[in-house]
């Protein structure tokens, strides 16, 4: 179930990164969140986090990709790769609905909460990465 939901926000930020033209490192905001959730919660947590970066990604055009990951060593360790087109895109992002469901569900669920933001190094190679993955998929597809 959590496979398909994956392989689901995969192509939805595929989707959008199609449809988002590369911009310049100066407006585009990228974030890792490093999230700790209490163990008793995970699976719980995990539904909020894959529900939400995929309606995000899919309604909202400014969002480019919530990408969750759990870390192998440690399945409390989630980090989430969050990428922006701009800045007014992620303040209008913690406004909808969805995203505030996903904040006061899991509030009681998060042991730890860090925003990374990072600075991008090549932000223009952004489109052919997510092409790529576009034609693995294709490809895997035809297997």
């Amino acid at each position: 179930m959590i496979k398909n939901k994956i392989i689901l926000v995969i192509g939805t930020i595929m989707l959008t990164m199609t449809a988002v033209t590369a911009q310049s490192d100066g407006d585009m905001l990228v974030r890792i969140s490093e999230i700790e959730v209490y163990s008793q919660y995970l699976d719980e947590y995990l539904e909020f986090a894959l529900n939400v970066g995929a309606t995000s990604v899919k309604e909202e055009p400014g969002v480019i990709a919530i990408y969750p990951m759990i870390q192998k060593r440690d399945s409390c360790q989630i980090r989430i790769l969050e990428i922006y087109a701009s800045q007014e895109a992620y303040r209008h992002h913690i406004g909808t609905k969805h995203f505030q469901t996903y904040k006061q569900g899991t509030l009681h669920m998060v042991k730890h909460l860090d925003l990374v933001d990072m600075t991008p190094m090549n932000p223009s190679a952004m489109p052919e990465i997510f092409r790529k993955i576009k034609l693995i998929e294709a490809e895997q597809k035809a297997q």
